[in-house]
């Protein structure tokens, strides 16, 4: 029954999609009314909220004829887990993607925008959310039956179901993604708009700030996720679908920065459209099974039309954005050091990098067809290449606050005090612990912005007026946040020690000045499932020993055995401790010690800049009062955030 109610329920939505695109395509070309097409587009989202509501009633009701829940449901799946296995697997993700994109739909039906843009805009959007329908009703429907019916389900992933950020990350990185859709479907109906279509970027913006702020804290929390739940000890591996949140997040960068310089429609346009691109190439390469990944989905039928829909997709941006566009008045060629000029720069750094984690993610598909054999490009490729151009990003960030005084004499002056702090740091660090010279480099660089921020700051709250509205200092904080995963990450690649080894019981580990002394192991069993568990003894300077106890449990309904890490955080470094392997006599247990110096800033320096982007957004979407009589003030210039100019 629920079943059947599911699949309607997508063919529902997939026709009210069709409709809509067609009536917004008569207000665009005929000038009809707009409450009808928005009455298409709330049926659209509440034809994706029945389909979800249908699936999470059969998980949370065990109707094991539904296909999804026979594959991924279970009795013994806590309640939590259970609503979150929603989008644990490809075809119940669609439907939160779904979801998430008729909620952008129908917020952008409600606004008030010029008319044809508008309406284009909506053309758009209508149009992905068709395809998308379409492919979760033909290709990827999770209410297909089953038969016979199975008495249970084996539940998620059991990786799923190790860490409570499986309700939030895969939630709020379908937000950044779709959020990216407003401004790709400006940027096409632009040019089709006319006159119509000459702000678009202003009314573009906001919506770009809000994806941008989801879209980093999502990354954000994976990072924390996959550290906290693969056992590795790490947060980012350079995996295909970790780069495929990046490159999105990399162009709505550049595209939020190069709108602070008037007159390059081209850019906007470009940069606009290349997120989603990106979105949708990052949802080929996670559903469509072409990489090979613990993040992304399994073989799917869905390869063919993804890659079909790309390549439209990139074919119809190509053409609209080719065509000229209105242009704005253009306020002149920047000078060759000013901060208009390093905006551009930043734009042209964030680009290059996202074309080399391209390279390195695409790459492999194209040689694998032709040589025979499985290949990959390696966190080293990455190294060498994108990481030097992130710490340029980071040097320019630190100049562009300056260049905001006009007086270049000023300017200079006010570039002192950061770079001596850089080159201070440099010299103290690579004197105690000579870290190498990539961390040695972010070391300095991070010094040079977090001191030229913590200036620029002190500047604006000695002045009144403007200068401390939120807007104005929502970059400040999100290029503060920046500066901290960049010290997080240097330093607990650098300093960062671990080593493995057997142990029997009593034996000790060593690690620097942290040691684990193994105490016995500890084995348990259930309906389907074993743990064993290993007892340590963990002592560390300055605090009493303490028991610390990771694990590895085993999942017999998938054959899957996943890893439980011991981690101990403090304000400093974190120690981290996997059970790797135990005897089959439980004597001796294979242990894996590691000391993660600063890895807190890079969850703290996360937080900091998703707030930053948020705040930006909030404080551009605001309308502004002013009082009656008075002439409206010249309109600011847009806010950045992300490793660029703070305004």
């Amino acid at each position: 029954m629920l079943g059947d109610l599911g699949t309607a329920g997508l063919a529902v939505g997939l026709a009210c999609a069709t409709l809509t695109a067609l009536l917004w395509l008569r207000v665009a070309l005929f000038g009809a009314a707009v409450r009808t097409a928005r009455h298409g587009t709330a049926a659209t989202l509440a034809a994706a909220a029945l389909a979800c509501a249908l699936l999470e009633t059969a998980l949370l009701r065990h109707d094991f004829s539904v296909r999804f829940v026979a594959e991924n449901g279970g009795r013994d799946v806590p309640l939590y887990y259970t609503l979150t296995s929603l989008w644990s697997a490809l075809d119940g993700s669609l439907l939160l993607w779904l979801l998430v994109l008729g909620g952008y739909a129908a917020l952008l039906a409600r606004r008030a925008y010029p008319p044809r843009l508008h309406a284009y805009a909506m053309v758009v959007v209508s149009v992905v959310m068709m395809f998308f329908f379409a492919l979760s009703t033909f290709a990827a429907n999770p209410f297909r039956a089953v038969s016979p019916v199975p008495a249970d389900g084996p539940g998620p992933n059991p990786l799923l179901q190790q860490h409570p950020a499986m309700g939030v990350h895969p939630p709020l990185l379908y937000a950044g993604y779709l959020g990216l859709v407003v401004p790709f479907a400006f940027a096409l109906a632009a040019p089709l708009a006319g006159r119509d279509g000459a702000r678009w970027v202003r009314l573009a913006r906001p919506w770009a700030l809000v994806a941008w702020a989801a879209l980093t804290g999502g990354i954000g929390m994976g990072a924390w996720w996959s550290y906290a739940v693969l056992g590795w000890g790490g947060y980012w591996a350079w995996d295909p679908v970790e780069n495929a949140s990046l490159l999105p997040w990399l162009t709505a960068t550049a595209f939020l920065h190069t709108t602070l310089v008037r007159g390059r429609v081209a850019w906007h346009g470009a940069l606009a459209c290349a997120s989603f691109l990106l979105v949708l190439l990052g949802t080929f390469l996670t559903r469509s099974g072409a990489v090979a990944s613990v993040h992304a989905f399994t073989d799917s039928p869905l390869g063919p039309m993804l890659l079909g829909f790309v390549l439209l997709a990139v074919v119809v941006s190509a053409v609209l954005t080719g065509r000229r566009a209105p242009e704005p008045a253009r306020a002149g060629r920047p000078r060759a050091l000013s901060r208009a000029s390093l905006v551009l720069v930043h734009g042209v750094l964030l680009v290059t990098i996202a074309a080399v984690v391209l390279i390195g993610t695409i790459l492999p598909l194209l040689t694998t067809p032709l040589t025979g054999s499985a290949s990959s490009v390696g966190p080293a490729y990455y190294q060498r290449t994108a990481v030097p151009l992130a710490v340029v990003v980071l040097l320019v960030m630190g100049v562009t606050p300056a260049l905001r005084v006009r007086d270049r004499s000023a300017a200079r002056g006010r570039l002192v005090v950061p770079a001596g702090a850089g080159l201070g740091t440099v010299a103290l660090v690579g004197l105690l612990s000579r870290p190498g010279p990539a961390a040695l480099t972010a070391f300095g660089a991070a010094a040079f912005v977090l001191t030229g921020l913590a200036g620029d700051l002190a500047h604006r709250l000695r002045r009144p007026g403007p200068h401390r509205r939120p807007a104005r200092l929502a970059g400040l904080v999100a290029h503060a946040g920046l500066a901290l995963v960049a010290v997080g990450v240097a330093g607990s690649s650098a300093y960062g020690r671990d080593a493995e080894r057997t142990l029997r019981v009593g034996e000790t580990l060593r690690v620097s000045d942290v040691a684990v002394r193994l105490i016995g192991v500890d084995r348990a069993g259930g309906s389907g499932s074993m743990a064993v568990q290993a007892r340590l003894a963990l002592t560390t300077p300055g605090r009493p020993a303490r028991t610390i106890t990771p694990a590895l449990r085993y999942q017999a309904a998938r054959d899957t055995a996943v890893t439980v890490p011991a981690i101990g955080t403090g304000p400093l470094r974190d120690t981290y401790v996997t059970l790797l392997a135990v005897a089959e006599d439980s004597g001796t247990a294979t242990v894996r010690l590691a000391v993660n110096p600063l890895v807190g800033l890079i969850w703290a320096g996360g937080a900091l800049t998703a707030a930053g982007g948020l705040l930006a957004a909030v404080a551009t979407a605001r309308p502004r009062t002013r009082p009656a009589g008075r002439a409206e003030p010249p309109r600011p210039a847009p806010v950045a955030v992300g490793p660029g100019a703070a305004t």
